[in-house]
């Protein structure tokens, strides 16, 4: 009997039993790949094109709907999730006295997606933007203004819902385009910021995503960089959706950011990687999910380096067949299903 003949006779019973999540974890070893442990977050795309498929549907989620989505994310065997966004387009997804709130669904999808990650065993990174136009980072990371109403923000979430144990850390979405090295007005963003987490929450973890990984220059310079940034994690975006780096080229960029992280010997090294393409034009269409052979092939690049592998990102691109809160493409339960059988998800 071969193993998938074996994993069907073993039935649903199974399906909890350490023996099968041996198989399984062998299954991925042979494979090549590590699992996928986490995945971006949000109640609203920030490009409306981008999300046309899910946008005006997580709009009217409920607060059972995201509770539902938060445990199939969980039962998809992840247990990170990154919150991109508190606030956008000058409105909250949570109340708060700093801004409008934008018309959602439920009264506080913040507080029912913590709420629903507390019962399911998820830990979330949540954001502490976008305070300002999302779309100029490196005037919200150097505006005075900007960085005060981020900083109330943080206080009031923290007094809010850092008493959820799902409440693991702090993601800062404000994220720099690398170009050789990081800009040192965002290494000042990411310290000012991990200084005010420290404060309010000690135990919290830190987490940035940059862009750029291409760009890195594997050097001396860097890994100072690196030894300087007081941040936990650093997730670096794979680019392979945006279509900046080609599959094959992946595995080299991270063999050399492995070998600067482990000179600087700080933050641990994480992938985002991305399971989308675009309908159309790059940034300017809906975003579609990615092909499974496509993914199958980003993680086999970037796990032989990364500790761990968070995806750009479930939620639109990535639905189980049958989903009572079912948000994106059609094609989102193909995704699903294939990477289940690749054993990336469970």
């Amino acid at each position: 009997m071969n193993r998938k003949n074996f994993l069907r006779t073993m039935g649903t019973m199974a399906l909890a039993s350490p023996f099968l999540l041996e198989v399984q974890a062998a299954a991925r070893k042979k494979s090549g790949i590590k699992p996928i442990e986490g995945s971006w977050f949000e109640f609203q795309h920030h490009s409306a094109v981008e999300g046309k498929y899910w946008n005006p549907t997580l709009e009217k989620f409920t607060a059972e709907q995201w509770d539902a989505k938060v445990k199939e994310i969980a039962d998809a065997g992840m247990r990170y999730l990154v919150l991109l966004d508190v606030a956008i387009y000058g409105k909250s997804f949570y109340p708060t006295s700093l801004l409008p709130k934008h018309e959602m669904g439920c009264e506080d999808p913040l507080e029912v997606v913590l709420t629903a990650a507390d019962k399911y065993g998820l830990r979330f990174f949540v954001s502490n933007g976008f305070f300002g136009e999302w779309t100029k980072p490196a005037m919200l990371m150097q505006d005075r203004e900007v960085n005060k109403l981020r900083l109330k923000a943080m206080n009031e979430l923290a007094e809010k819902y850092g008493h959820h144990k799902s409440f693991y850390g702090w993601y800062y979405p404000n994220e720099t385009g690398i170009y050789g090295h990081y800009d040192d007005f965002f290494i000042n963003y990411v310290n000012e910021s991990s200084a005010e987490a420290a404060k309010l929450m000690p135990k919290a973890k830190t987490l940035i995503a940059p862009y750029g990984t291409r760009n890195v220059k594997a050097d001396d310079q860097y890994v100072r960089q690196l030894e300087q940034l007081d941040v936990d994690f650093i997730a670096y975006q794979d680019e392979i959706g945006v279509e900046k780096t080609q599959v094959e080229e992946s595995a080299g960029f991270f063999e050399n950011l492995y070998k600067m992280h482990k000179k600087a010997a700080k933050s641990r090294l994480w992938a985002d990687v991305e399971v989308f393409r675009f309908e159309g034009k790059v940034y300017n269409s809906a975003l579609l999910p990615a092909p499974a052979e496509r993914v199958i092939q980003q993680l086999e690049a970037v796990s032989p380096y990364v500790e761990k592998i968070l995806i750009y990102q479930y939620i639109g691109m990535m639905n189980k067949p049958g989903s009572k809160a079912f948000a994106g493409h059609p094609d989102s339960t193909k995704l699903y299903t294939q990477l289940r059988e690749h054993k990336a998800i469970k």
